[in-house]
């Protein structure tokens, strides 16, 4: 029988590598929490329609990578490709803007692109990202770079840098797209084929190609930093101003466009130098018509996404992960033994304790083995005698300090035990 096996793009996350992503979704909503953003949850398909209306059709992501069915329904049905046009959905639909003021929101959950598997991109792959809708204030965008760099520094990440644009308006973008489409004809047959296409579809991603051809044309192409209107610049000199007060470096990156039709005015990546040619771990910019264009009121908003799967590769280089959190390894063996473990570790557990209890049955050795592996702080020793004597053996495997108390003591002593596990897991 052939064996069954993940989908090319999809990859199981294993239990040795899970903590990372708990770790880090931990420090995301504590920073979230503290900032007063409200989570959402949003379902994972939607109608294909609000991707081709919010993202735009002549994007890569609308044109080529999304995966898109017919349902039992006859209804056209899309796993979301990114957070933001269901959250601007549900923001609409639930009717959120009736309360007034700003809506800080925030999304974490697995999204999908048809790619080229690679590391760090997968078809399915996970983001965690922030919306504040109902703000123009140039501080809104600040606001959650400054947030987005609290995440990523309080993860230990030291080599980020802020890549910063502001795409202008609509009126801004039609007159440079005219500019560039200009600059660009005359080269039109050096051009890669995708940025051939693009030239009448979506000029603006040609700036982003990877191609080195492309490359080296658009170094000398018109810069959409000199066609911003006077808000326009004035709300970009804002953002910059503010990003200077917060001492949060950054470097203007005209080239810098990102991949979704919706951005007006900022749009930043936040990038890592130790990730190599996937280097980006958060994107984002303000999206002030997007609302309006699915069908809501005129609704000004900024936000971004941050990319899981990047994130825990720069961890675990980084091997920033705390080691493990186990309090006890209980270690037992004969009928009695491991029926008065059971019911020990059960009343550990009860009391706030971690405790992993083996259930293999093997030798004394394999167990203490085991329990050196486990990175637990103690190890509670059980056979025969100490079960008919009612007694306990706890070995500090961080010390090698061994002792034979009584197991009541365990608990009468509780607390001292608790101080003392605290102690020897502080660095």
């Amino acid at each position: 029988m052939e064996l069954i096996k993940a989908l090319r793009g999809t990859r199981d996350i294993l239990p040795d590598e899970i903590g990372y992503w708990q770790w880090l979704e931990s420090v995301a909503r504590d920073i979230l929490l503290k900032a007063n953003y409200q989570e959402i949850r949003t379902p994972i398909f939607e109608q294909t329609a609000l991707f081709e209306r919010g993202i735009g059709e002549a994007t890569d992501v609308v044109g080529k990578e999304m995966y898109t069915f017919v349902d039992r329904g006859e209804r056209s049905i899309t796993l979301r490709p990114e957070g933001t046009a269901g959250v601007v959905r549900s923001f609409i639909e639930n009717k959120l803007h009736a309360t007034g003021g700003v809506q800080r929101l925030w999304y974490t959950g697995p999204m999908f692109r048809y790619e080229r598997p690679q590391a760090g991109r997968q078809r399915q792959f996970h983001q965690i990202g922030v919306e504040v809708l109902g703000s123009r204030d140039a501080r809104a965008d600040v606001e959650v770079i400054a947030i987005a760099t609290n995440i990523l520094q309080k993860l230990g990440l030291k080599n980020l840098n802020l890549n910063l644009n502001s795409v202008g308006n609509s009126t801004d973008r039609q007159v440079y797209r005219q500019a560039l489409v200009d600059y660009l004809t005359q080269y039109k047959d050096e051009l890669d084929p995708d940025s051939q296409d693009r030239l009448s579809r979506n000029p603006l991603r040609i700036l982003d190609s990877k191609d080195q051809r492309t490359q080296e044309i658009v170094q000398d192409a018109p810069s959409i930093l000199e066609y911003l209107g006077d808000d326009s610049r004035a709300h970009f000199e804002r953002v910059q101003q503010l990003l200077t007060a917060l001492e949060i470096p950054y470097s203007l990156n005209p080239r810098l466009v990102r991949g979704l039709d919706y951005y007006t005015h900022t749009a930043f990546e936040i990038i890592s130098d130790d990730l190599g040619a996937q280097a980006t771990v958060c994107g984002g910019g303000r999206y002030d018509g997007l609302v309006q264009e699915l069908g809501g009121p005129e609704t000004p908003a900024v936000g971004w996404a941050i990319g899981l799967e990047r994130l825990v590769i720069l961890l675990q280089q980084l091997n920033s992960l705390s080691s493990s959190s186990l309090d006890f390894y209980m270690v037992s063996r004969g009928t009695l033994a491991e029926s008065q473990a059971l019911i020990l570790t059960q009343k550990l557990r009860q009391n706030g304790f971690s405790v992993e209890l083996d259930l293999s049955g093997s030798a004394f050795g394999k167990q203490f083995k085991r329990a050196d592996r486990s990175g637990a702080v103690a190890c509670l020793v059980l056979g025969d005698a100490e079960a008919e004597q009612q007694t306990i053996k706890l070995k500090w495997l961080k010390t090698g300090e061994e002792i034979t108390i009584n197991q009541s003591d365990l608990f009468d002593k509780i607390d001292q035990f608790r101080e003392h596990i605290k102690t020897l897991k502080t660095p």
